[in-house]
């Protein structure tokens, strides 16, 4: 029954790369970093649900094995197909969001770099359904970055996402999805929390394809 499901989640998997690809033409634009085999923290902005399957379809199978997105339990625990998809195709370390249950979310994103995992985190927390570029990042990511820092923070933006699906729209509108992937940043010596938060959204800005304000 294991390899059953681990054989399914294969071919999910794959599905979903390919749709991606199909619906977006998705791909990845390696601006100040390479794709090689290092462990690494990519944080990206966050407007749909379809964000982390992009960043996650671009990556190269060697990056994809060992990549580890940071999502929600209350999403992908919904119904049964998210909690077949989230845990099992994804790998995802889901968090548990409400506030009555004490789920330590930062030991179970260090727990997974100590097991050597990469990650893709959304710092804003929320999706951004607001005209501005950002929302005010959460402490998380400085944690990491002060927790472990060997390891790269790669800041990471999707471009495109909400014109290819607007609200309200059933059917894709035929631009393409780029996903750029800039220069590793760390958490500076006695570097303050919100210096570093401001710093990691500049450089994730800097991600932008040029003459984009989102």
């Amino acid at each position: 029954m294991k390899f059953l499901r681990q054989f399914a989640a294969r071919i999910v998997g794959q599905s979903i790369r390919i749709f991606a690809r199909a619906i977006t033409a998705v791909r990845a634009e390696w601006k100040g970093i390479e794709p090689v085999p290092k462990q690494r923290v990519y944080f990206a902005n966050h407007v749909s649900n379809a964000d982390m399957p992009m960043i996650w379809s671009v990556l190269p199978p060697a990056l994809r094995r060992t990549v580890r997105p940071v999502a929600a339990a209350d999403y992908w625990l919904k119904n049964k197909l998210r909690a077949f998809v989230g845990p099992e195709v994804f790998n995802c370390v889901l968090i548990d969001r409400r506030p009555e249950v004490d789920d330590k979310p930062l030991d179970r994103i260090i727990e997974a770099l100590d097991e050597g995992a990469s990650l893709i985190i959304f710092p804003e927390g929320n999706r951004n359904m607001t005209d501005d570029p950002l929302l005010p990042f959460k402490a998380g990511l400085y944690n990491m970055g002060l927790a472990r820092p060997d390891v790269d923070l790669v800041p990471t933006w999707v471009a495109n996402l909400t014109e290819i699906m607007p609200k309200g729209e059933v059917i894709p509108l035929p631009l393409i999805c780029t996903v750029t992937f800039g220069e590793p940043i760390h958490v500076s010596e006695g570097e303050s929390k919100d210096a570093f938060l401001r710093r990691a959204a500049d450089a994730l800005l800097a991600c932008r394809p040029e003459g984009r304000k989102t």
